[in-house]
C-alpha cells in the first residue's frame, strides 16, 4: 500500500518503511509528525483518490535528522566582458522515515 502526500509545495509517493528528504520542517530528531494532506491512498484497484484530499487519510512519520544538502554552485559568465560571478546554495532538509499509513 502506498500514499501520495503533499508537503513543502511538493508531492511524494510513500510506503511504510520508506525514507525520504523533504523541505525543512520545524521539528527535532526523534519526534513523530503526521501528514493529513493525503492526495491518494491504496494499491491497484483499491486506490482512493481525494478531491483534493482523502477524508480521514493520515500518514505518520518519524524525523530521523535535520541537515543541509550538497552545495549547488551557480556561475554567471559573460564572454569577452571580464565578468564572472560565483555563488553557492545549500538547501535545508528534514529526513523522514514513514511508519504508518491509515485511511
Amino acid at each position: 500500500m502506498y500514499a501520495v502526500i503533499k508537503t513543502g509545495g511538493k508531492q511524494y509517493r510513500v510506503s511504510e518503511g520508506d525514507t525520504l528528504r523533504v523541505e525543512k520542517l520545524d521539528t527535532s530528531a526523534g519526534e513523530t509528525i503526521e501528514f493529513d494532506q493525503v492526495l491518494a491512498i491504496g494499491e491497484g484497484a483499491d486506490l482512493k483518490v481525494g478531491t483534493p484530499f482523502v477524508a480521514g487519510g493520515k500518514v505518520t512519520a518519524t524525523v530521523r535528522e535535520q541537515g543541509r544538502g550538497k552545495k549547488v554552485e551557480i556561475i554567471k559568465f559573460r564572454r569577452r566582458k571580464h565578468h564572472m560571478k560565483r555563488m553557492g546554495h545549500r538547501q535545508d532538509y528534514t529526513e523522514l522515515e514513514i511508519t504508518a499509513i491509515s485511511g
